[in-house]
């Protein structure tokens, strides 16, 4: 078995050996360039984000934006190089400048003339007689609290096992031969 492994892998490596070197597809550009950006303004979900990127050869420096929930837009500056890797500045700011708006002036309004109710006229009761005795109060009669039982003992259920299976025994005695003598009779032949 192991001849047959090492003449498998002998025939690949003549196999491949007689294609010859494989091409390079991609070459590795030594100065990479490129540039991109984007800027998404919806307001209808209120997504609000941008970005900006710029590579020349081993330098990469760009910015992105985005609207915080709090109404301030969080702006990236980063830069990152083989030398000094990646390094960022964040920065934010309002989106809207508070702007302070005086009030207008009120006309001064004359006060409204605060007029005393008349007085409730006077109307005299019957005095109302106080009762002979008061009901008594219901006794209070205190219980002594139930005794602590605790948790009901533990009764393990009883075990089910299933219903025994009939099979038939591994050897049967041989039926008993039918011998009966032979009748003669008229009617059988």
């Amino acid at each position: 078995m192991n001849t047959k492994i090492v003449v498998f892998i002998c025939a690949v490596g003549i196999a491949s050996a007689s294609i010859g070197p494989v091409p390079v597809a991609a070459r590795v550009d030594p100065l990479p360039q490129y540039s991109f950006g984007y800027d998404v303004q919806d307001a209808l979900t209120g997504d609000y984000k941008g970005h900006q990127e710029h590579r020349n050869g081993d330098l990469v420096t760009g910015s992105y934006s985005v609207v915080d929930p709090d109404g301030t837009r969080r702006i990236v500056d980063y830069a990152a190089d083989s030398l000094n890797g990646f390094n960022a500045v964040v920065r934010r700011e309002p989106l809207v400048a508070a702007k302070f708006i005086a009030p207008a002036p009120v006309a001064p309004v004359a006060p409204a003339p605060v007029f005393a109710p008349a007085p409730a006229p006077f109307v005299a009761r019957a005095p109302v007689a106080a009762p002979l005795f008061a009901p008594a109060p219901a006794p209070y009669i205190a219980r002594a609290p139930a005794p602590y039982v605790g948790p009901a003992p533990y009764v393990a259920p009883a075990p089910v096992y299933p219903a025994p299976i009939a099979r038939a025994p591994l050897y049967a005695p041989a039926p008993a031969p039918l011998y009966a003598p032979r009748l003669t009779s008229p009617y059988y032949w």
